[in-house]
């Protein structure tokens, strides 16, 4: 292997990923857990979730990285450098929604291979190591908290509080880590820069004929368990007037939510996305309901005062129709602004490739979002069809993800030569 141990951007001129590899090793991925409509199940800690990241792993290991597996499951490949300096890193996640796609988050971690295969295809030595992460439970559809992983890395959330945590089923976060083999003891690197390539997940950046995204930040969010308690009864014999009815009450706050984020300026989210009614049967009047809710903002203070007139609009309805409801925050983190530098950089090296591009807020929360309070970083968007992502249908170009991992490449690259000096 050449060692280059400076690279100026007359040496960088055409420096491209393999597309055609990337995209293959997308789709080869991408059947690990594939649904009959296209799109991937894969949730987080399952047997599948184990055999893919056997396989990324194994796919890292010949690009001669080194591998850490730390307690919450997170797996740190890093590529050695030519001197001691903390590694620039990239990633993403596996896991998938339900009904997931076959790029999000499996993109922004074959996008940091193929920076790998790269480096090695053209003889490169960075002076930093290199490093791809693959974070643990971003979805946080099984369990809970959202962003697992890089939550514990970053230290918004305790180890022991996130290997407690359940699923439906009972089983624990550190169960689960134990069964599929992933319940590490390494330790997590310290990064000297990250940047988490991604599909943009709205359509933004398609209906604008834009390539690449420079995020500046995420929106805020908080989530909320909501629980209302009522009082089972017959359909039949129960007059209007005396129901206890969880479900009616249910209705209103799932109104009063998407009337909520209508009120209030900066970009706000409202959604109800979960509903758990019991005892789900046709003649009898719901007595309980449990839902979730999740609030998103660009700006902290109109977030808080979205959950004030949440639990406003709760105990008027409790009040109104004799119902109990409890309301449980299970995720909160504030909005993120990403690291100008890293922007900057992003933008510079989109441009030095000849792509549009233009800066972007982020709607969804990435791993990137708590790695940023450790560490810099930003992220890099490409564009999605239609927007549509946790999905089945998601979909994006092969020349969009080629793209992004392009400028991934020369992003790192010119960290590496700027940053080390």
């Amino acid at each position: 292997m050449t060692s280059i141990v400076s690279i100026d951007p007359q040496t960088r001129e055409g420096l491209r990923c393999n597309g055609t590899r990337l995209w293959d090793s997308l789709m080869t991925l991408a059947r690990i857990g594939a649904t009959p409509a296209g799109g991937v199940r894969r949730l987080t800690l399952t047997e599948l979730d184990g055999e893919s990241r056997r396989l990324v792993i194994d796919w890292l290991r010949d690009c001669g990285c080194g591998i850490r597996i730390d307690a919450i499951g997170n797996i740190h490949a890093t590529r050695p450098g030519t001197e001691d300096l903390d590694p620039i890193g990239m990633g993403s996640h596996l896991d998938t929604q339900p009904n997931g796609g076959r790029f999000d988050g499996a993109y922004g971690v074959l996008a940091g291979l193929e920076v790998l295969r790269s480096l090695d295809d053209h003889g490169i030595r960075t002076r930093h190591p290199v490093n791809v992460t693959i974070w643990t439970n971003e979805e946080g559809s099984r369990f809970t908290p959202v962003m697992m992983g890089s939550g514990v890395y970053a230290g918004a959330f305790t180890l022991e509080h996130c290997l407690a945590q359940r699923d439906r089923e009972g089983r624990s976060v550190g169960d689960a880590l134990d069964a599929i083999g992933f319940a590490g003891r390494d330790a997590a690197p310290a990064l000297a820069a990250y940047f988490e390539p991604h599909i943009e997940q709205g359509p933004i950046l398609e209906a604008e004929g834009i390539t690449i995204g420079a995020v500046e930040g995420a929106l805020g969010q908080r989530w909320f368990d909501v629980l209302i308690t009522g009082q089972d009864a017959h359909a039949g014999p129960t007059p209007l007037a005396m129901r206890r009815d969880a479900l009616l009450g249910a209705a209103r706050i799932i109104a009063a939510v998407r009337r909520i984020a209508e009120e209030h300026p900066d970009e706000a989210r409202g959604t109800v996305g979960e509903l758990s009614v019991t005892p789900n049967s046709r003649n009898v009047i719901p007595g309980r309901v449990a839902l979730t809710v999740d609030f998103r903002n660009a700006r902290d203070e109109t977030l808080s005062r979205m959950v004030d007139a949440l639990r406003a609009e709760c105990a008027a309805i409790a009040a109104s129709d004799r119902l109990e409801i409890g309301l449980e925050e299970v995720v909160y983190f504030p909005p993120c602004h990403f690291d100008p530098a890293l922007v900057t950089l992003v933008e510079q090296a989109a441009a030095r490739l000849g792509h549009s591009h233009r800066r972007i807020t982020s709607g969804a929360g990435h791993d990137a979002v708590y790695v940023a309070r450790r560490h810099p970083a930003a992220m890099i968007f490409v564009p999605c069809e239609g927007g549509i992502s946790h999905n089945e249908i998601e979909n994006a170009q092969p020349e969009h993800l080629a793209a992004g991992t392009d400028v991934l490449l020369e992003a790192v690259l010119a960290f590496d030569r700027d940053a080390a000096r």
